[in-house]
């Protein structure tokens, strides 16, 4: 089945969507009032991070179930099934390359699933507060 918008629909559609979501803004919020300084959504580094502190090679990516396909709470669309596996898969895969390349180049990697932050935010503020002291400690 062929897709129900033009091209340039589609393009304006996906235009819209925001590059930062609610849950990036919240941990944000919540690390930055707990004395940490960094930056969002770094243009100039591989994949993006939607949070990363360039001094001590910290990166932070907020992924959702959605569209990086969480083992726990991951599904397909019903319709248009064969773009979505693609479109889906290669999330998969870009993450992994975005892993990879960190991890190869000595930086220190988070994520944090969608569901944990709305299931337990004050867990996952703490966990990464601990996760950005420890990488600070062991880059000096």
């Amino acid at each position: 089945m062929s897709d129900i918008m033009t091209k340039q629909q589609r393009s304006n559609n996906m235009k819209a969507i925001k590059s930062v979501s609610k849950l990036e803004s919240i941990v944000s919020k919540k690390l930055w009032a707990r004395g940490f300084r960094f930056r969002r959504n770094t243009q100039n580094l591989f994949g993006k991070p939607d949070i990363s502190i360039k001094k001590y090679k910290i990166v932070i990516f907020i992924d959702s179930c959605f569209w990086h396909q969480c083992p726990l709470h991951a599904n397909m669309p019903k319709s248009h099934t064969d773009y979505w596996e693609k479109k889906l898969e290669r999330n998969k895969e870009r993450d992994q390359e975005v892993n990879n390349y960190y991890s190869d180049k000595g930086w220190y990697l988070k994520r944090i699933w969608e569901h944990e932050i709305k299931n337990d935010i004050d867990k996952v503020i703490q966990d990464t507060a601990e996760f950005i002291t420890l990488a600070q400690t062991e880059f000096r």
